[in-house]
């Protein structure tokens, strides 16, 4: 299978002296395109860490990662953009969403702010917007929303432009369980429908499950790692 993410002893740390502190200690990890990875561990395992380090957030770690077949310590500060842009979707445990813009208008927000012709993905809208089952609510505004829709609408927006990774950090983490049951059966489906390679932080047992595999760090270490799944 055609890798996507690959990291090569990867180390991360905070801090100096007495406030030191080791948060990835030589992480090698690989996920073939089209998987569903859950990546688990304690607070503080270091897990997020990783997330953000995947998606060119931070460029301060040591080690080797690469992403949709670039180095990211090779590419400058335009070219990771560019990277995040085209490639990379992510969406966070808080939805992030412009209070005073329709559903719509949040999610083709990325669209319009990369001067892409906002007309062109009107059939890309409407297709996500079913697929989240948002329809109905396009021109709401995120507070006439559950936290359940207002999420929804933060994955519809990262996937808009159909990347070829979605990352997801504890994306459920403020929702109850009826809503957090339909955004992993979301995920799902996206994953299986459009292709898309998910990589989640979770600390639920419940919520990793849904991957295809799981891989758990404990003090920025992996512990176990379940085989790659043939997709």
């Amino acid at each position: 299978m055609e890798s996507i993410i690959r990291t090569q002893d990867v180390r991360k740390s905070f801090g100096k002296g007495d406030a030191f502190q080791q948060v990835l200690d030589g992480v090698s990890i690989e996920i073939g395109k089209g998987e569903f990875v859950s990546l688990m561990g304690a607070s503080g395992s270091g897990k997020s860490t990783l997330l953000y380090l995947i998606g060119g957030l931070d460029p301060d770690y040591e080690g080797q990662i690469e992403v949709c077949g670039k180095q990211l310590s090779s590419l400058k500060e335009k070219e990771m953009a560019e990277l995040r842009l085209r490639k990379i979707g992510f969406v966070f445990q808080f939805y992030n969403l412009v209070q005073n813009l329709s559903v719509e208008q949040n999610i083709l927000l990325p669209v319009k702010m990369a001067g892409l012709d906002v007309p062109a993905y009107k059939k890309k809208l409407d297709e996500i917007l079913e697929i989240t089952g948002l329809t109905e609510k396009r021109r709401a505004k995120p507070n006439q929303l559950s936290g359940g829709q207002q999420q929804r609408v933060s994955i519809a927006r990262a996937v808009l432009g159909e990347p070829e990774l979605l990352l997801a950090d504890e994306p459920t983490g403020n929702l109850d369980a009826k809503a957090t049951a339909e955004i992993m059966e979301l995920f799902r489906r996206i994953n299986q429908e459009k292709g898309i390679t998910l990589l989640q932080v979770t600390h639920s047992p419940e919520c990793a499950a849904y991957g295809s595999r799981i891989i758990r760090l404990e003090s920025g270490r992996i512990v176990d790692a379940e085989p790659e799944a043939s997709v």
